[in-house]
């Protein structure tokens, strides 16, 4: 019986098409993974729709502030807190970039697994299948 890394022999000496003991364990860890990496691109997907949501809502407060500092005949001092809230908008725009990114290099990685998955089940139906490594 071969190892885990190579192909199968038969009895009469020549390999046999078939996937490899290491082959099967990565397919099944990439099913077992993606359903918890879709539920990710989910939560990072509704996480940046509140987020340019919640951007626009500081938005709007932070005219509003201004627009109420200006119409006041006291003298109330609303700058330091429109300045706070351009602030946390900032902060927001700076989050939601990181996710965003996060998620675009997240939606790459499952593209290629998916290409890489598809590739090895085309050479798993037609018969052939090297004993080396991965292709890249």
């Amino acid at each position: 019986m071969a190892g885990a890394g190579s192909a199968a022999v038969s009895g009469a000496g020549t390999p046999v098409a078939g996937p490899t003991g290491r082959d099967l364990f990565a397919e099944g860890l990439l099913e077992f993974l993606r359903p918890a990496v879709q539920q990710l691109d989910s939560h990072v997907h509704a996480v940046r729709e509140s987020q340019v949501e919640l951007r626009e809502q500081i938005d709007n407060l932070a005219t509003e502030l201004c627009r109420i500092n200006e119409d006041q005949k006291v003298a109330l001092d609303l700058d330091p807190y429109v300045k706070k809230l351009l602030n946390a908008r900032r902060r927001v725009v700076l989050v939601n970039n990181i996710l965003q990114n996060a998620q675009e290099r997240l939606r790459r990685l499952n593209h290629s697994v998916a290409k890489e998955t598809a590739r090895r089940r085309a050479m798993l139906d037609s018969g052939v299948y090297p004993s080396g490594s991965p292709s890249k």
